[in-house]
């Protein structure tokens, strides 16, 4: 395969990566958000906040965003500027996580998870919108 043909096929198959980033990272979000609504509770999470130096009211906007982006990313709903927004959190997420080390299983979870997903994100917000978007970024 030449160079033209490579190219060719990143260009037509950049479209379904877009895809695929964007409806994993929006089940994870979604996933996270009905968690901290339906198990740990809007005010236990509040408490979490508080716990690590946020304030307690950001666990509601937080949540929100988690619940309606997670449905718009799966949607196709704007989708660059949601992961740019979600990029954004999950750095400060991972804020959270920074004196505990990089390994997701070191007590109280490492760094890896959260700067991973926020990655994700930002690649998604590069990439694009993806296939099957119903609603397109501009």
């Amino acid at each position: 395969m030449n160079d033209r043909q490579q190219t060719a096929v990143a260009l037509n198959t950049a479209p379904y990566a877009a895809l695929l980033l964007r409806l994993a990272l929006g089940a994870m979000y979604l996933a996270h958000g009905l968690t901290k609504l339906l198990v740990f509770t809007l005010p236990g999470t509040a408490g979490f906040f508080e716990s690590v130096g946020f304030p307690g009211w950001m666990a509601y906007p937080v949540t929100a965003f988690e619940l309606l982006g997670g449905v718009a990313l799966i949607l196709g709903i704007f989708p660059r500027w949601v992961a740019a927004l979600a990029a954004v959190q999950l750095f400060a997420a991972a804020s959270v996580h920074f004196a505990n080390g990089w390994s997701f299983s070191n007590p109280n979870g490492g760094w890896e998870y959260p700067v991973f997903l926020a990655v994700a994100a930002a690649a998604l917000a590069l990439l694009g919108d993806g296939a099957y978007a119903l609603k397109r970024s501009r």
